[in-house]
């Protein structure tokens, strides 16, 4: 009995999982892969869309605006293509050299004993690659990724009225000045942040309570859906915070600048479970 009004004294952890977006955020923008990545993309809309090349640029933008991903804003807007086809056009030719072994990153990671969950829009072979070059595919408990949320290639390739009309005035359509509300943005078939569906497929699917979680991200946007969602938000990128974040961390590397109860909760937490290793199991059986 005195074991167990011990055990009983060591507070409860404020969070349970840390979740990590991927791309500007276990690295920095100026790696060049954001920039090589928006190129490839216009690219792919030029060669395999037939999206006119004084009109791409413009296009893009609206597009990542209204749906968080350029892919999402294509499809919403009915252009079909097989997803596999655009990630490999896409990230397959991005410049991964640049990206070095993180060995500040890895141990600042290890050293926290606690559930860490990669939720990216990249697909799976981007997201390996990126952590492989950094040193960081052991740190995470698992990753979800492009196709964990959309297990269907999009191999529907047929093209209707409705798509044509959609293509033809995509612009205008997805211009905020001409659509204020996003209710009124045609829906995407991806599911991705910074989308509700997105968020609360990923709790299921990686056993997260997000009440107990803190997300980072540079997107603000991104932020911004977590947080009206429930999550803590740490936004990466920058020192200054936003409507929506709760913390800003100008790098990565300056995590522990985020709530020190990260720290003081996890050494109790590492002190509670030497009293038992049957214990520890119990605490740790949320592992997805």
């Amino acid at each position: 009995m005195e074991y167990e009004n011990q055990y009983q004294h060591v507070p409860a952890a404020k969070y349970e999982c840390l979740l990590f977006d991927v791309d500007d955020t276990l690295y920095p923008v100026s790696s060049g892969l954001s920039k090589a990545c928006t190129k490839n993309i216009e690219e792919f809309m030029i060669q395999k869309l037939g999206v006119e090349a004084n009109k791409v640029s413009e296009i893009n933008r609206v597009l990542y605006k209204n749906y968080g991903t350029s892919m999402a804003g294509l499809r919403a807007v009915g252009y079909n293509f097989d997803y596999d086809d655009y990630h490999s056009f896409v990230h397959g030719r991005l410049p991964y050299q640049n990206l070095k072994p993180d060995p500040v990153l890895r141990n600042l990671l290890l050293s926290l004993p606690i559930r860490k969950v990669v939720f990216s829009n990249g697909d799976k072979v981007h997201v390996a690659k990126v952590l492989r070059k950094l040193g960081l595919e052991d740190c995470f408990e698992r990753v979800i990724s492009f196709e964990t949320l959309n297990p269907s290639n999009g191999t529907n390739t047929s093209d209707d009225e409705d798509s044509f009309k959609l293509r033809g005035s995509s612009t205008e359509i997805l211009d905020a000045t001409n659509c204020p509300y996003q209710s009124a943005l045609p829906e995407t078939p991806i599911i991705c942040k910074p989308f509700e569906n997105a968020f609360e497929q990923a709790f299921k699917i990686a056993n997260i309570n997000p009440h107990k979680t803190l997300f980072f991200d540079d997107s603000i946007r991104n932020i911004q859906s977590a947080k009206q969602i429930g999550l803590q938000t740490v936004l990466v990128g920058t020192s200054h915070r936003t409507n929506g974040a709760d913390y800003a961390l100008e790098s990565i590397h300056n995590i522990k600048e985020a709530p020190p109860e990260l720290w003081e909760s996890d050494n109790k937490r590492t002190e509670g479970v030497r009293y038992s290793g049957k214990v520890a199991n119990i605490q740790t059986s949320v592992m997805a």
